[in-house]
């Protein structure tokens, strides 16, 4: 009896200390990794992110349609056989990180695609295109870049992960993401700002996006154009843009803490809104665009959401079409 005891406090024990452990995070998995997974890839350093689900994209009802009705299909379909990829069935998430000021000069980004592919077809058809590539291993992963960029200041390169992670950027940005892959430098979630963002994101849609804002940033574009001055409240934006029941989503907030500026910038904003609408008196679709574009405030954020149906797109592409085609049926004038 004694010794069965023994033996189930021992298991007990055992178990107890796997749990505590908690689970390890490895690299995104094509096929089976989520949007927030992405981000264990992105740098630390990061002033915003974009994450778009690209097989939930390219798999929706509208874009399986396009694909198919699409007159370069044909092309889509020479590119699936040259490069292995069939982005439909083969690419799952791009991710991707902004560095340095929004807006600012030193900005730059660097992105992850996560898919199903073959390295060595890929790595064939890159020789085989006439321009030189530039190989550089680093900390035991080869970075490739054009040799044709050299007179660039920061040529783009990329470099293969692992069999799901493909990282393209300029040489820093590559290189920041291989470290953090091999747990050599910190990911964006340790970012504390963005990773507060993070959170009330809604990481479901087919695109979404958080930023940080510095104050700096906003100062400049007030000082730049008056009209801008109540934009200077605002610390941080959250986006997405989804696809459900046949509708377009969209929603993006400005996270600000003055409410009177909040109420400003709502009412400039419906300003120009009205100033469409009476526009919009030829075309009743764009009007009816606009109505669906709501714009409100609160004590802490700015908000502007949109609910457009699959079925007035429809009609805005049919109406741009017809006059893109009467315009180019009109005869020139004769002198």
């Amino acid at each position: 009896m004694k010794k069965l005891i023994f033996i189930t406090l021992a298991i007990l024990l055992v178990l107890f200390s796997i749990i505590s452990c908690g689970k390890k995070v490895g690299a995104p998995k094509a096929g089976s990794a989520k949007a927030l997974d992405m981000l264990t890839l992105l740098p630390k350093e990061a002033s915003g992110i974009f994450i778009v689900d690209i097989h939930r994209a390219l798999t929706t009802e509208i874009a399986n349609k396009a694909i198919k009705e699409d007159k370069n299909n044909q092309k889509y379909q020479e590119f699936v056989k040259e490069s292995g990829i069939d982005p439909q069935k083969d690419i799952f998430f791009i991710a991707a990180a902004i560095t340095g000021e929004v807006g600012g000069m030193k900005q730059q980004a660097v992105g992850v695609v996560n898919l199903k592919y073959d390295k060595n077809l890929l790595l064939d058809k890159m020789k085989k295109s006439g321009k030189g590539i530039k190989e550089e291993v680093y900390n035991g992963v080869t970075i490739y870049s054009s040799q044709g960029a050299e007179e660039a200041k920061k040529p783009p390169a990329g470099a293969f992960l692992d069999e799901s992670n493909i990282v393209i950027g300029n040489e820093s940005g590559v290189k920041t993401v291989v470290d953090i892959y091999q747990k050599k430098k910190e990911n964006v979630l340790k970012n504390e700002p963005l990773s507060a963002l993070i959170k009330t994101a809604n990481k479901d849609a087919l695109v979404w996006s958080v930023f940080s804002i510095p104050k700096e940033a906003t100062q400049k574009a007030a000082a730049q154009n008056p009209m801008l001055k109540n934009l200077e409240s605002i610390t941080s934006l959250s986006l997405y843009f989804d696809y459900r029941d046949k509708s377009i989503l969209a929603e993006i907030k400005a996270m600000s803490p003055d409410e009177n500026k909040n109420k400003q910038i709502v009412d400039l904003l419906n300003g120009v809104k009205a100033m469409g609408s009476m526009a919009s008196t030829k075309d009743p679709n764009l009007g009816e665009l606009l109505n669906r574009i709501e714009i409100s405030s609160t004590a802490d954020q700015v908000k502007i959401s949109a609910n457009i149906p699959e079925d007035l797109i429809n009609k805005l592409k049919e109406s741009a079409a017809k006059k893109l085609e009467e315009k180019l049926g009109q005869k020139p004038k004769e002198d």
